[in-house]
Order: C-alpha cells, then structure tokens, then sequence
C-alpha cells in the first residue's frame, strides 16, 4: 500500500474514533460507486451525516480543507444521495449534512484535526 493511502486510512480510523466519542454513530465508511466513494456517513441526533476525510503530513500543498472545491462539493452531494437512494431506512427523517475532518500532521494518530460542519 501506498504511504498515501497509508496516511488516508490512519486518518479515516482517527476520524471514526473521533466521530465515535463524539456521539456520532457509524453507519458506513468507504462506500464505493462508480462515482466515487463516501469516507464516512454517520447518524448524530435528527443529522445525516457524510465525512470528507482529509489527511496530510503537512501544509506545503495548502490546508486540507482547500481541496473541496466547487467540483468535488458536487460529486460528495451527489455521492451522499446515492447512499440514501440505496439505504432509505436509515436516511428517512434525517436532514443530510456534509462536514469535513483535516487531519494534518506526520502521523494521523496524534496530528491536529479540525471537523468542519455544514460544509455549504
């Protein structure tokens, strides 16, 4: 495996946990379409929730936040219904959200996060 896709799936584990001890319940991580693919999508109270998960080992290429631009904001709404599409149940009466978590540091284990909510 990549270190890439080694530093990605020690942020996504840190931002289960995190999510976790925050009261937020688990529902999927890495669902995958054609399209693309949702990091996490979890339940808090009365929200729907789907996590961008952004790790990096540092800021030379900017904060991690920077990467949700226009585009990508689009394909992660259009990648959340999708998910509800396919799980209806568990999406009914919930309002969608779509946060994001950067996680900057040389080890996603101990790095800052920071949890973006709402991202509009």
């Amino acid at each position: 495996m990549a270190a890439k896709d080694v530093l990605g799936r020690a942020g996504e584990e840190r931002a289960a946990a995190y999510l976790s001890a925050a009261g937020y319940e688990i529902l999927d991580r890495n669902w995958r379409i054609r399209e693309g693919e949702l990091d996490l999508v979890a339940t808090r109270g009365r929200a729907l929730v789907v996590v961008e998960v952004k790790a990096r080992s540092g800021r030379a290429f900017g904060h991690p936040f920077e990467a949700i631009d226009a585009r990508k904001h689009a394909r992660l709404w259009r990648l959340a219904i999708a998910w509800i599409a396919e799980h209806p149940d568990q999406a009914q009466g919930r309002r969608l959200r779509l946060d994001v978590i950067s996680i900057v540091g040389p080890d996603p284990r101990v790095g800052d996060l920071e949890h973006l909510q709402d991202l509009r």
